[in-house]
């Protein structure tokens, strides 16, 4: 790894419950949705419209992906077309003259020709080339990597991070300067790949960038279906994809905005069908189009390892979740809650326990770090609460969050504390803004309390954070909220609560640093991207301190 050469980057949310009906209009005909859902090339069939990926990688092995159109009609969600031998390669060169391992999947209308090729018996920390080929048509080549063996000493460890790409509020850019680095040895995405609403009715500053499809709010599985497959055109989407393994978790949007395990707030039992039934539908479209190998039927909380300097425990934060508490709906404090669900919390508890990597990474879609909003002025609060989802009486916490759920936290944290577990770095988004966190113990007596953990939270790729809600120049609201939320949390060391954009972990023995970038306007399809901030944790101290450039 250490051989490759590094390249630095050079370059409405809507109310608690909207109230326009969405009603039967949601699963009306999908005739016009489907046709939009795909480009007019594919009357040139069999075709490759929805590029290839690759992802979760293990030392011997990655996962392959990809959608092959067989005939005009079968677009995504359509049900159509009929079953198609696609044939994969996997090669040390991107000419293709070293081929390592090859074979063929069927792609079915039953799984929206959507194919995966778990392929193993390859090198440890390799780069490789592949493809697929259908009727004489070649998908374009990718590159990818495995990941280092268990026992091997990893010097360097390099991840894109990112998450919350609302289409319609704008463009992928974050993912095409990503890919444009060339170092990566993955890239994480914290969840909301996708977004569930129907046009115009979720944050875009009021202005609808690029429609989406279907424009209805997706419920049935072919929704979902569509809604995967026009996200797959996007060429930045695309692009990321074709350099470098993904490794991916859900968060609500996927499903429903504050999705869990009941129900969800966007979702209305019975007008918008059973809850039980758009869950599996969401479920089945999301592990069709992604390269995720699910450790459990359907769920994504697995472990990835990366030699000896890092492991990955990935969460599931929707699945197993008791319901948000609400003014007059429960306790945040009461045990019997939880946002993991008692199995997945004994997991990660034995995993962190047992790992003898130096750092334990931690994917997690929603923040752990406690935050306490403060005396922000009404105007600031108002666009902050509709943010973060809170009850229009207020309550001084995200109830979506960790926060909401603070039995969890505190059992996992002293844990934590308890077996001396260093170096556990939480890598979290959702929340469509920037931080750098220690995890108190006690947020109420820090910094004279401890630190479990540190937490590195990403903003959104396009989805609108305060500026645009506010609908003011970028960075004014950070200028105002930042010393407010800092001065009630004395455990955030950094917040912006304005830009867009992405960040990269890199992980020595040493100490684990986040390099945060943002775009100059995710409402331009050419969007430059350059560096803001670094934080980086030492090797353990448990605490983030700022670094004064990217590595």
């Amino acid at each position: 790894m250490t051989s490759r050469q590094r390249s630095a980057d050079s370059n409405s949310l809507s109310p608690r419950r909207r109230t326009v009906v969405k009603a039967a209009a949601a699963t009306a005909v999908l005739a016009a949705p489907l046709a939009a859902a795909i480009p007019a090339r594919a009357a040139e069939a069999p075709a490759f419209l929805h590029g290839v990926a690759s992802g979760d990688p293990l030392p011997d092995g990655i996962l392959l992906w990809t959608r092959v159109t067989p005939t005009a009609e079968a677009v995504p969600g359509s049900g159509l077309g009929p079953d198609t031998e696609v044939a994969w390669t996997v090669a040390k060169d991107k000419a293709f003259t070293n081929v390592v391992a090859k074979g063929s999947v069927t792609a079915t209308a039953a799984s929206d020709h959507t194919v995966k090729a778990d392929v193993r018996g390859l090198a440890p920390a390799t780069d490789y080339w592949f493809r697929f080929s259908a009727g004489g048509t070649d998908s374009p080549a990718a590159r990818t990597r495995t990941a280092p063996a268990a026992d091997a000493a990893v010097t360097n460890l390099r991840f894109g991070v990112v998450s919350c790409a609302n289409w319609e509020a704008g463009f992928f850019s974050s993912y095409r300067h990503l890919a444009a680095r060339g170092d990566l040895d993955a890239w994480l995405h914290l969840g909301d790949y996708i977004y569930e609403y129907g046009t115009g009715e979720y944050g875009t500053r009021d202005t609808v960038v690029r429609q989406h499809a279907p424009t209805h709010e997706i419920l049935t599985l072919a929704d979902y279906r569509i809604r995967h497959g026009r996200y797959k055109t996007d060429p930045d989407l695309k692009a990321l994809h074709a350099v470098a393994p993904v490794v991916a978790i859900w968060d609500d949007h996927e499903f429903a905005n504050d999705a869990w395990s009941g129900g969800a707030e966007n979702h209305t039992e019975g007008t918008e069908g059973a809850w039980t039934a758009r869950q599996a539908a969401a479920k089945q479209a999301y592990f069709e189009w992604m390269p995720v190998r699910p450790a459990l039927a359907g769920t994504t909380y697995r472990r990835l390892r990366f030699g000896k300097l890092a492991d990955l425990s990935l969460l599931d934060l929707r699945s197993f979740r008791s319901q948000q508490v609400a003014v007059g709906n429960g306790s945040v404090d009461d045990p019997d809650r939880t946002i993991t669900g008692r199995a997945q919390l004994d997991w990660l508890k034995a995993g962190l326990k047992s790992s003898d990597t130096t750092w334990r990474l931690v994917g997690n879609s929603v923040m752990i770090s406690p935050f306490a909003i403060g005396s922000l002025s009404a105007d600031l609060l108002k666009p902050l609460a509709e943010l973060l989802g809170l009850p229009k009486e207020g309550l001084a916490l995200n109830t979506d969050q960790w926060d909401g759920y603070t039995d969890d936290r505190r059992e996992l944290l002293a844990h934590l504390r308890s077996n001396a577990i260093r170096n556990t770095v939480f890598l979290t988004g959702d929340i469509h803004m920037a931080w750098a966190n220690d995890v108190p113990v006690d947020a109420g007596t820090y910094p004279l309390s401890a630190s479990a953990a540190t937490e590195f939270v990403v903003t959104s790729v396009t989805s609108d954070n305060l500026d645009d809600l506010l609908k003011v120049p970028e960075g004014t609201v950070t200028a105002l909220a930042a010393p407010v939320i800092q001065l009630a949390n004395r455990h955030v060391h950094w917040v912006d609560t304005d830009r867009h954009g992405y960040g990269v972990l890199d992980i020595t023995a040493d100490r684990a640093q986040m390099d945060y970038y943002v775009l100059s306007d995710k409402t331009k399809a050419n969007a430059t991207s350059s560096w803001a901030r670094s934080y980086r944790t030492r090797t353990g101290t448990q605490k983030v301190e700022r670094t004064y450039q990217p590595v």
